[in-house]
């Protein structure tokens, strides 16, 4: 992939977040931060989620799988930037320019299907709560996250083709701190309003299917917590689903933001700070909104805890 391009645009150079050495070293501290917290974040609700028997249910099993795209792709994108801060070289090579940009796509894509597979597991457990074992089966968990995965990379990969056959001879700055999608798209000097509609359809595909899914789900949601007589029982059914809502929210909004426009709309200042939102902010919050909100993730780690040190007695 990229041998029709390379004797034109071998290499991209990022434009980066500033010029200032000075923010550039606050910023490389700042990533650092992030990204190290993003990591013990979501590998942590992986290993306890894993270690814990009682979180071996839909609920957390789907969680486990979110961690694992939210650790995955702050990976792709933050590590490259960290160096790109750290160091003068900006530069990224025509091939990994394109492989960074599928996994991202990949992975990011692939988190819209997680979410809402996680708001109708939510629907079935409150609404058909005596259904819910046969309902939520391990197979249809199984069927629902290789689904996801399946139509995340197919996706991405089209894409990402799409784009690698068109022509890049104008420039090689892309006016990003990473290979995103529309900014590359900006450098080509050939028609690429196909390749803007293709993406369009598919990113309008998977929010709106997602988010209808979603949607349906937390109005029978909220029409079965409107029916509970109990003010205690409401806010304790609300509360579950308080979690996945925020994420949601959040999730959505930035997508929205950056990807559902043409690329005549992208805007340097605002679409990097939201994509800095997007590609780390998030990433390193979902953890936290999950688990601190959570009294049954925060039982098990003190479960696993007491495990560990019940066993190092014993030795």
């Amino acid at each position: 992939m990229g041998s029709r391009n390379s004797t034109n645009v071998p290499d991209f150079i990022f434009i980066g977040l500033t010029d200032s050495e000075e923010i550039q070293q606050v910023l490389f501290m700042l990533f650092l931060l992030i990204y190290l917290i993003t990591v013990l974040g979501n590998a942590a609700m992986i290993l306890i989620i894993h270690l814990d028997l009682q979180l071996h249910t839909p609920m957390y099993f789907f969680l486990s799988h979110l961690s694992f795209l939210d650790l995955s792709y702050s990976t792709v994108i933050i590590p490259k930037t960290l160096e790109n801060l750290l160091t003068s070289n900006k530069y990224i090579s025509f091939m990994g320019c394109f492989t960074q940009m599928y996994f991202f796509a990949f992975l990011a894509t692939s988190e819209f299907f997680f979410l809402s597979s996680m708001a109708y597991d939510r629907y079935v457990a409150i609404c058909k709560p005596l259904q819910y074992p046969i309902i939520m089966s391990k197979r249809l968990c199984s069927t629902l996250i290789a689904g996801s995965y399946l139509i995340g990379g197919t996706e991405s990969l089209a894409i990402v083709l799409y784009i690698n056959s068109l022509h890049f001879c104008n420039s090689n700055v892309i006016s990003h701190f990473y290979c995103d999608i529309t900014p590359v798209l900006a450098l080509s000097c050939t028609e690429t309003l196909n390749t803007e509609i293709m993406i369009i359809i598919f990113a309008s595909f998977n929010v709106m299917l997602s988010l209808i899914t979603i949607l349906v789900s937390y109005g029978s949601i909220l029409s079965t917590i409107l029916k509970i007589n109990s003010t205690s029982g409401k806010h304790k059914t609300f509360s579950t689903c308080a979690s996945h809502l925020l994420g949601v929210s959040i999730f959505y909004s930035t997508t929205v933001f950056i990807y559902l426009k043409p690329k005549q709309s992208y805007s340097l200042g605002k679409d990097q700070v939201a994509s800095v939102f997007y590609t780390m902010v998030i990433p390193m919050l979902n953890p936290l909104i999950y688990s601190l909100r959570n009294k049954e993730v925060k039982n098990a780690l003190i479960r696993v805890i007491q495990k560990k040190e019940g066993s190092r007695q014993v030795k």
